[in-house]
């Protein structure tokens, strides 16, 4: 109990001025009234909203780390594009390679694979920082994977999931997709510690699957 309230005592904190300005812009971007490509630009959204540039460059940065705002060095700050075709590749192929590697890994997994797991998600539930959440999904995944003695395999997945991190923050972040998500995982987690693998792998698939079709969507109305 003393290890709950500490975490909960941690990862609570008020909203900043930052937190507000991106805030509004999430909702903007996820509304479909900021589109990808448009430019963000500092002063203006500063006067907007009456504050410094300070807070405005924290909120964008945030925005950044959740995969909704694209920075460049020297032309500024974006609304990220989201490119449906590689969304469908991506997640396709993700598809394949995960499935495989759960069936080579679920007879190897231990408890302690299944209880790190399962801690990952308890992470994920707690995690006030959107930019984390795609390295934890990550981590989730790959500690089911973690006993296929394959390598190559995991390579593949692990550059796969690189490639999908910008997408998964936009998913859990602003597709309202997070308590699905989780649920999906807790199943997937149930399935491989009852050893059904039958019923993990077509939870996984189907997990996969309605990512890329709410990515899918969301790209193609943008």
């Amino acid at each position: 109990m003393d290890d709950f309230v500490a975490i909960n005592a941690e990862t609570i904190r008020p909203e900043t001025v930052a937190d507000r300005i991106a805030r509004v812009l999430r909702e903007a971007i996820s509304g479909g009234e900021l589109r990808g490509g448009v430019a963000l630009r500092q002063d203006e959204l500063a006067a907007r909203f009456g504050f410094s540039r300070m807070p405005v460059r924290d909120a964008l940065r945030l925005l950044e780390s959740e995969g909704l705002v694209t920075i460049h060095p020297t032309k500024g700050a974006f609304v990220a594009r989201m490119d449906a075709k590689e969304i469908v590749e991506i997640y396709s192929i993700r598809s394949l390679l995960e499935t495989e590697a759960l069936h080579l890994s679920y007879a190897g997994l231990t408890t302690a694979d299944l209880d790190r797991a399962a801690t990952l998600l308890a992470q994920i539930d707690a995690e006030m920082d959107v930019g984390r959440w795609g390295a934890l999904n990550k981590q989730f995944h790959m500690t089911l994977y973690g006993a296929c003695q394959n390598e190559r395999l995991i390579g593949l997945i692990a550059t796969h999931h690189d490639a999908a991190d910008r997408y998964v923050r936009v998913l859990l972040s602003s597709l309202d997709y997070e308590q699905q998500s989780q649920e999906e995982h807790r199943a997937l987690l149930n399935a491989c510690r009852d050893r059904d693998i039958d019923a993990a792998s077509a939870i996984l698939q189907g997990h996969l699957l309605e990512g890329s079709r709410k990515l899918s969507a969301a790209a193609q109305s943008s």
